[in-house]
């Protein structure tokens, strides 16, 4: 059979060649779906040659890492938040302690050859205190601050020519209102999710924003309100030799702040706005010099153009499809990147993949997570369920459902109905 090319120049994209990893069919789908090239202590035992990934945050992403760290035979060391999260119900190798604890950052990562996150709330000067000390940090904090600090991610971006949103650090609502209204207010560092984000209209509404600041001394940044078409996300992984890897452009819709439903690729995406995506992606990967999966969250605006919207150096709810809808995932390619082992294939598996998030539902409605299980794999056995080991709580990410085919409409009843079903928004009655 013959071998798919591989290119040997850094940072251009290449498009693999064989239809069969491309999808060969679909804007989104074929266009640079490719690779980039270039040039302690053990709870089990582990060959003496693999080295230790010590991961910081016990989420639900360093869950999914377990698995394609098993497949590579690669040993994981946990720091968790709390004894059972998520993380530490699959990875043995666990401590408990506080990531803002340098000792405990430096007793986790003690043997390791390399450390990724969770999340990206580690301070910043321990990451450096831990580059001194000779350990592999991936993502950098040189990198990894500009998804910390959205003010200084701004900055940046701008310097790099990327396309974003007018935007201002703030001080008060009168700088605010010279910015002009409508606007959108972020907390410069910790929010997720829709928190630390307050659409404002008026001088008065600014207020809890500023109370906000005034209480965790973090700076706001004023953006404007972008009058968008929809969400996209151009996720991209790269390694420490600048080999890199782009996965096709997502589309994807939010729920009270929080990723909801991606569709991969994005329907109807004029092939290229798909590219210049990914070519900002990219450019923003190499020039951050990022290590590991990066996600570029944009808006498409409604005359045509791409804003950067938020930047995550770690896997990331938008590329959740990638577990059963790419050749290679977003978790494998992350620990593949900051190993520095080469890349595998971003290209998607088939013309469709849907995800869809499971939440907690009201209270009086949730039951086990478990139960839902005769139901939705009986009714689709094609489908395949992500659940997290979490505790169950209105609105919380509690897992997620992807569902695969070559018809999207197919693809997005059968991933909506299964995660409806778990959330407990249908009744026994239910087909």
């Amino acid at each position: 059979m013959r071998r798919p090319a591989v290119a040997r120049h850094r940072d251009k994209p290449w498009t693999d060649p064989d239809p069969d990893l491309t999808g060969g069919r679909g804007a989104a789908a074929s266009v640079v779906a490719g690779v980039v090239a270039a040039g302690g202590h053990y709870c089990f035992p582990v060959p003496d040659q693999a080295p230790v990934v010590a991961v910081i945050g016990g989420g639900q992403l360093a869950r999914m890492l377990a698995e394609p760290a098993a497949a590579l035979g690669v040993p994981l060391r946990l720091l968790a938040e709390a004894d059972g999260v998520s993380a530490a119900q699959v990875i043995p190798d666990t401590l408990v302690g506080d990531y803002t604890d340098l000792e405990m950052l430096r007793k986790v990562t003690s043997g390791a050859q390399v450390v990724t996150f969770d999340h990206e709330h580690v301070p910043t000067e321990h990451l450096h205190a831990l580059q001194a000390d000779g350990l592999a940090v991936r993502p950098g904090p040189e990198a990894l601050v500009h998804a910390q600090d959205k003010a200084v991610m701004r900055a940046r971006l701008t310097e790099l020519e990327v396309p974003c949103p007018r935007h201002a650090v703030v001080s008060g609502a009168d700088e605010v209102e010279e910015f002009g209204f409508p606007c959108v207010l972020k907390t410069a560092r910790g929010g997720y999710d829709g928190k630390g984000v307050w659409f404002v209209e008026t001088a008065e509404d600014c207020a809890e924003a500023f109370a906000a600041a005034d209480r965790t001394g973090v700076p706001l940044l004023a953006e404007e309100r972008v009058d968008f078409r929809r969400e996209l996300s151009a996720l991209v992984a790269r390694s420490p030799s600048g080999q890199a890897a782009a996965y096709p452009v997502v589309a994807s819709t939010q729920l009270d702040g929080i990723c909801h439903e991606v569709v991969a690729p994005a329907p109807d995406l004029a092939p290229e706005l798909a590219t210049q995506a990914q070519q900002v992606a990219l450019t923003i990967a190499k020039e951050l010099d990022v290590t590991g999966v990066l996600a570029v969250e944009l808006f498409e605006t409604r005359d045509g153009r791409i804003l950067v919207n938020e930047l995550a150096m770690r896997p990331h709810n938008t590329g959740h499809w990638t577990q059963d809808g790419a050749v290679t995932s977003q978790f494998e390619n992350h620990l593949r990147a900051v190993l520095d082992l080469p890349l595998g294939s971003p290209a998607p598996r088939v013309r469709w993949t849907v995800m869809v998030n499971i939440l907690g539902g009201p209270s009086e409605q949730v039951g086990r997570l478990y139960d839902g299980y005769p139901h939705a794999l009986a009714r689709d056995p094609h489908l395949r369920m992500h659940l997290y080991g979490k505790e169950l709580r209105p609105g919380r990410k509690v897992g997620h459902v992807n569902a695969y085919g070559d018809d999207l409409e197919d693809c997005l009843e059968r991933a909506r109905h299964a995660a409806a079903w778990f959330r407990g928004d249908l009744g026994d009655e239910s087909e």
